[in-house]
């Protein structure tokens, strides 16, 4: 059934890698619980599985930001739509990474940037837990959305993307850390 590790093993770093799908749920004091899916190519195991780190696009509000930095912790899922059916948790500690911070030339190093990423978000793992997922239908994947990398190809001179970047406030009006250079690819 259920087992708990203190750092991301080698074999679930390979189950992470084979998830088109992942979920981030974090919360603050007197804000809602905020709970995102996310996709593409944008997941990274580090530190000999002692850290992980994430593409963030701009989207639909910066919850994540505000809640990390008031609060701190985050909770990772990965689901198994297939065989064998698996649910794995990354419970941890959190922060956003923004293009302005010292360290966000060597953690983007790990990935592709594109167009809209406005920061990454880089979790100390404390430890992760493994469940059976016996009730997770099987589904397969058709294929990923292109809507958000289109939507900022066609985002005429960034205007648009820089707008939205600099919101201050989260939508229960905690404070976010605008990016204050954006990335492109």
């Amino acid at each position: 059934m259920s087992e708990f590790f203190d750092h991301i093993t080698p074999d679930h770093a390979a189950f992470i890698a084979r998830q088109p799908v992942f979920f981030v749920a974090t919360a603050a004091a007197d804000a809602r619980i905020n709970l995102s899916p996310k996709g593409m190519d944008t997941f990274r195991v580090l530190e000999g599985g002692r850290q992980c780190a994430y593409l963030d696009f701009g989207g639909s509000g910066n919850e994540t930001h505000a809640h990390l930095a008031a609060d701190g912790r985050i909770t990772i899922m990965f689901c198994a739509f297939d065989q064998p059916a698996l649910i794995y948790r990354i419970y941890g500690r959190g922060r956003a990474v923004l293009p302005q911070d010292a360290d966000w030339d060597a953690l983007a190093a790990h990935f592709t940037l594109e167009r809209g990423v406005r920061q990454i978000f880089l979790v100390d793992v404390d430890s992760t837990q493994t469940s059976c997922g016996w009730a997770v239908p099987k589904m397969a994947l058709v294929e990923e959305r292109q809507t958000l990398r289109k939507y900022y190809v066609n985002d005429d001179a960034g205007e648009r993307l820089a707008k939205y970047q600099q919101r201050i406030r989260s939508i229960d009006g905690l404070p976010i850390t605008p990016p204050s250079r954006l990335t492109y690819s």
